[in-house]
């Protein structure tokens, strides 16, 4: 018997049959998805939640004796924010802080990501030791900060009195403050330090070389390729800092708790007085809040300039 073969093609169709790849995907996307919203839903609620207590707490008298009641008063606490001369002081005391701290930890810790970027042996070692501070408790610094400049046995007020100076660190109102500051910057110039490292060791050598050769002295080399180079990176670093500057209160409470004469008292030392101290909560919710709308404005504006730099792509 012959054997018949019957060979059966396909009409074309002029179009190729789309591979089911991204039927996949999209499979594989909806089933993390649902694996996700459990904890989206939980994330939400508890940010909800207490969001939404704060601002009934901002419109209410709130007494806790007797259990929790809240009694709408209106526009009443918000009104007497606008009006509070002193709160308005310590918003300024808070921007000042904000703008020395900040810029001090830019300023050191591009230096000494700068000195470590050169430092050829021994990088790890140094650069170990300079982020112990960073690990360190907000709390321990400041316990730490307190006994280094107290009057009697601290360290810095022995070496302050060789060269003349008298006085007491956090006794005095422009001394503590200058000491707070320099606690904050103590502490997290490291973080500054580290993340400016990380995007040096982004820049082109070969870009460095060839401006070497045209003649460019080390000021022109940094002015004109380092820093544009790692200038995205500086904004996340500025950034970070910014949102925990505006809200800083470890150190202060420990060391100063916003004397003497209320000279480092800042709008989160403020904060915590009026609803720990004097149970005012309803006032301190709208303290709260405007805190709340402070970060997220300094916020969108880095996060603006990044969209505009294309980074958040």
């Amino acid at each position: 018997m012959g054997v018949v073969s019957l060979t059966i093609e396909a009409p074309e169709t002029g179009q190729r049959a789309a591979p089911d790849r991204p039927h996949r995907r999209r499979g594989r996307f909806g089933f993390h998805g649902a694996m996700m919203t459990p904890g989206l839903l939980l994330l939400a609620v508890l940010s909800v939640i207490p969001f939404l207590t704060v601002l009934a707490m901002s419109f209410s008298r709130v007494r806790l004796l007797g259990g929790v009641s809240f009694s709408f008063v209106g526009l009443e606490y918000w009104a007497r924010f606008f009006a509070d001369v002193d709160l308005w002081t310590q918003w300024l005391r808070t921007l000042v802080f904000f703008v020395l701290t900040v810029g001090l930890e830019m300023v050191l810790g591009l230096g000494l990501a700068l000195c470590l970027w050169k430092l050829m042996r021994g990088r790890n070692a140094v650069l170990s030791l300079l982020l112990l501070p960073m690990f360190v408790a907000p709390v321990i610094a400041g316990l730490l900060g307190r006994f280094l400049t107290d009057s009697t046995f601290g360290l810095y007020s022995w070496l302050l009195r060789l060269v003349g100076y008298e006085g007491d660190i956090l006794g005095g109102s422009y001394s503590a403050f200058l000491a707070v500051v320099a606690m904050d910057v103590w502490q997290w110039t490291p973080l500054i330090t580290l993340i400016t490292l990380a995007g040096l060791t982004a820049v082109s050598q070969s870009v460095r070389e060839a401006a070497a050769l045209d003649g460019a002295g080390p000021w022109q080399t940094l002015r004109h390729i380092i820093l544009p180079s790692i200038s995205s990176v500086l904004l996340v670093a500025l950034l970070i800092r910014s949102m925990d500057a505006i809200r800083y209160f470890d150190i202060i409470a420990v060391t100063t708790n916003g004397g003497p004469a209320d000279a480092t008292k800042v709008v989160p030392i403020r904060l915590y007085e009026t609803a720990f101290r004097f149970f005012d909560l309803g006032y301190a919710a709208v303290i709260g809040l405007v805190m709340l709308a402070v970060t997220i404005a300094i916020a969108r504006v880095f996060v603006g300039i990044l969209d505009r730099k294309g980074l958040t792509r």
